[in-house]
């Protein structure tokens, strides 16, 4: 179990080439380095001249970007503050991994502790759901998701994630405009890749269940036992159903992702207004909001999974079941 689980793992985190590619795309045709120079020394310029107006109330926007920040290059390949986080994550979950699983105990202390407990809910939960079956199957890319997405998450809340960087100065103290860490799931490049690869696998487990043919008679094949002219008009009725099916199929990779990535943007964003909103407080006010934030990146792990296995239980299970 525990090699498996490695291996998903490192699958998720294989995930982490999307980003860049998104990113790279983002800086425009024929855009290279030096114009991103020259874009970022306008920000840097534009913050300078004055970002928040009386009382330190932020005018403009200031906050969280909606992209990510190209911290480095590898050649023409843009390494972004929230590829960083993500193989941060990756790592630490494989190493965790590691120590958990390799003197495995038949009466488990510590780490492995821990790990079995973690397994087992997630795997009997998982299994009340979506079925033994299934769960056998689909346990390992379900469980990954969530524990990826969940640490992702909570990394996002740890001091100096987006306040640590770049920056300039200005009359109310030092605004960061690169900078060095970003949540991994507050880029719309990240958790659409996640999608997508979610989006394959389901494709996959959907013809190895039906067959080819079985999976289109699931979209659009009739339901039900009618005879005559009912027949004829339930097939035509399917048939249109069955259309605005695929519809929905292919928008599910941009719900997914967009639904994660604007709880996560979001919350980031409240938790940075929280520090500037009441100067001299900066240390006390986001507290509370820490355990919000806490409490919604589990939720939000949680809903994704959830969703991801129920898409799949849907198009997995018989007609008679």
């Amino acid at each position: 179990m525990g090699m498996k689980w490695l291996s998903s793992i490192i699958l998720v985190s294989l995930l982490l080439g999307f980003p860049a590619m998104f990113a790279q795309a983002q800086e425009g045709h024929g855009q290279g380095k030096g114009e991103h120079a020259v874009a970022s020394e306008s920000s840097e310029a534009a913050a300078a001249e004055g970002t928040h107006g009386e009382g330190g109330e932020a005018e403009g926007g200031h906050g969280l970007s909606p992209e990510p920040v190209d911290i480095f290059w590898i050649g023409n390949f843009p390494i972004t503050n929230s590829m960083l986080v993500s193989w941060i994550v990756a790592l630490g979950l494989i190493v965790f991994a590691q120590l958990a699983t390799r003197n495995m105990q038949e009466v488990p202390s510590g780490l492995q502790n821990f790990w079995e407990w973690m397994v087992e809910s997630l795997y009997n939960f998982l299994e009340s759901i979506i079925g033994h079956e299934l769960v056998r199957k689909t346990f390992w890319l379900f469980a990954t998701i969530f524990i990826f997405i969940l640490f992702g998450n909570w990394i996002g809340l740890i001091p100096g994630v987006g306040t640590v960087g770049m920056g300039v100065e200005t009359d109310h103290g030092f605004l960061v405009t690169e900078p060095w860490l970003r949540g991994a799931n507050a880029d719309m490049n990240m958790t659409f890749a996640m999608a997508l690869i979610f989006f394959a696998c389901w494709f996959l487990w959907a013809i190895q269940a039906n067959g080819p043919i079985g999976f289109l008679q699931h979209i659009f094949a009739p339901k039900g036992h009618t005879t005559g002219l009912l027949k004829a008009l339930m097939v035509i009725v399917f048939m249109a159903v069955g259309v605005l099916e695929v519809v929905s199929i292919l928008f599910r990779p941009i719900s997914l992702s967009f639904r994660l990535y604007g709880n996560i943007f979001a919350g980031e964003n409240i938790m940075e207004s929280m520090t500037t909103i009441l100067p001299g407080f900066n240390w006390l006010i986001p507290i509370p909001f820490y355990f919000l934030e806490l409490l919604a990146g589990f939720v939000q792990a949680l809903v994704f999974m959830l969703l991801t296995a129920v898409f799949t239980m849907l198009i997995c299970q018989s007609e008679e079941h």
